[in-house]
C-alpha cells in the first residue's frame, strides 16, 4: 500500500518518474467508478428528498470537498463558542472515524480538551445521534462534523472548508487525487471558508474565489487563517510561542494537510532540524514515541513539537531532555465574518449574547 507521503507525491504530478506516470494512469482508471458512485448517490438525494431526515432544531455543518485537513476541527471550535455566547445548548456530531471499539478518536478527545462544556456524540448514524442529542441533552443546535458528503440528515447552514494550499485536490476525484466528489458539489453550500487563506498571494486568492463563484456564485466567501495561539504539555500546562523562538526542535504530525503544520512552525519562528510525517488519524505506540524522542535528541533538538490532534494520542511522559509540545491553532476569520454571523443569526433571531 502506498504511504500519504508518496501517494501525495504522485497525484500532485511533483514526481514525473516512470513509475509514478504509470501509477498516475491506474488511479485515472480507479477513479471513474469512484466518480459515478458519488454522482449516483448524489442524484438520489436531489431527487428524492424524502431520504433527508429533519432533526427539529437548526444544524450546521462543517464540511470539506477533499480528504485530508481542511481546518474543520478549529471552525467547529468557532462555531461552537459563538453559539455558546448566545446562550445556545449546542451539541457536536460526528461519524466518528478511526475509532476503536466505541473510544473517542483522535478529533473528538481534541474538541473535549477546547470544549469541555460541549457533548460529543460519535455514532456512524447521525440522524439517530441527532435524536438523541434533542432527547438526552435537550440541543437547541447542532453542529455536524465533517458532513459535507453526508446528506441523510438535514442542514439549515452548509459551511465548506478549501484549504488554500491545496483547494480543489489536484483536480481529480480519489483515487486519482484527493477530492471527495467533483467540485460541482459546491452548489450545494450555503458559504465557502477558505481556511490558511493569508499563506498564498491576492491573485491567487481571487482566481480561486472566482473558480468558486462558478459553482456558488450566491455563497459567502470567507477567508480564515490559521493563527498559533500557544504550545500545549501533555499535563495540559501551557507555554507562549515565544518559548520556541530561535530554538531548534524536531516535528512530526498525523495529519491531513503535513503543509499546513510546516507553514505553521515557520510563523512561530522556531528553527527546524526534521520533521516526519504519519497517515491522517495515526495511533503512536509507545515504541514509537519513544523513537520520535530519540530521533530528535540524535538531531540535537530542544523540543519535539507535534499538533493538538497528535498530542491526544500520546499516553508516556515525554523525556524531561526533550519536552513534547503541541502547537495550538485558533481559527481567525479574516474577511467575511459579518457574513456568516448574519447567516447564522438567521437560524437564532431571538438570543442574544450577554
Amino acid at each position: 500500500m502506498m504511504d500519504p507521503a508518496t501517494f501525495r507525491a504522485i497525484v500532485s504530478g511533483q514526481r514525473r518518474d516512470l513509475a509514478a506516470r504509470a501509477a498516475r494512469g491506474a488511479l485515472c482508471v480507479a477513479e471513474w467508478p469512484y466518480r459515478w458512485a458519488v454522482g449516483w448517490r448524489n442524484r438520489r438525494y436531489d431527487r428524492d428528498p424524502t431520504t433527508v431526515h429533519r432533526a427539529g432544531v437548526p444544524v450546521i455543518s462543517v464540511g470539506n470537498l477533499t480528504l485530508g485537513g481542511t481546518g474543520k476541527t478549529p471552525m467547529v471550535e468557532y462555531l461552537a463558542r459563538w453559539l455558546l455566547g448566545r446562550g445556545q445548548r449546542v451539541v457536536l456530531i460526528s461519524r466518528g472515524y478511526g475509532s476503536r471499539s466505541g473510544a473517542a478518536n483522535d478529533e473528538a478527545l481534541e474538541l473535549a480538551q477546547k470544549l469541555p462544556e460541549v457533548p460529543h456524540l460519535q455514532n456512524p448514524d447521525r440522524v439517530a445521534a441527532a435524536a438523541e442529542a434533542i432527547a438526552r441533552h435537550r440541543a437547541e443546535a447542532i453542529l455536524l462534523d465533517d458532513a459535507f458528503q453526508h446528506r441523510r440528515i438535514a442542514r439549515d447552514l452548509d459551511l465548506v472548508m478549501l484549504d488554500a494550499l491545496e483547494p480543489f485536490g489536484f483536480d481529480h476525484v480519489f483515487p486519482r487525487g484527493t477530492l471527495r466528489e467533483p467540485p460541482e458539489g459546491l452548489r450545494r453550500a450555503d458559504a465557502v471558508v477558505l481556511s490558511r487563506a493569508d499563506l498564498i498571494e491576492p491573485h491567487q486568492r481571487e482566481r480561486l474565489w472566482q473558480r468558486v463563484a462558478c459553482y456558488a456564485p450566491d455563497a459567502p466567501q470567507i477567508e480564515a487563517a490559521h493563527a498559533p495561539v500557544d504550545l500545549l504539555a501533555p499535563d495540559g500546562s501551557v507555554e507562549a510561542l515565544d518559548a520556541m523562538h530561535d530554538r531548534p526542535v524536531a516535528a512530526f504530525c498525523g495529519i491531513g494537510n503535513p503543509e499546513g503544520f510546516r507553514r505553521t512552525l515557520q510563523r512561530i519562528g522556531c528553527r527546524l532540524l526534521g520533521r516526519r510525517t504519519f497517515p491522517d488519524h495515526h495511533r503512536y505506540t509507545a515504541e514509537e514515541a519513544a523513537e520520535l524522542h530519540d530521533w530528535a535528541r540524535r538531531l540535537g533538538a530542544e523540543a519535539l513539537l507535534c499538533t493538538q490532534k497528535d498530542l491526544v494520542k500520546f499516553t508516556a511522559a515525554p523525556p524531561l531532555d526533550c519536552p513534547l509540545r503541541a502547537v495550538r491553532i485558533a481559527m481567525q476569520l479574516t474577511h467575511g465574518e459579518e457574513q456568516l454571523i448574519e447567516r447564522l443569526t438567521r437560524l437564532w433571531p431571538t438570543k442574544h449574547i450577554g
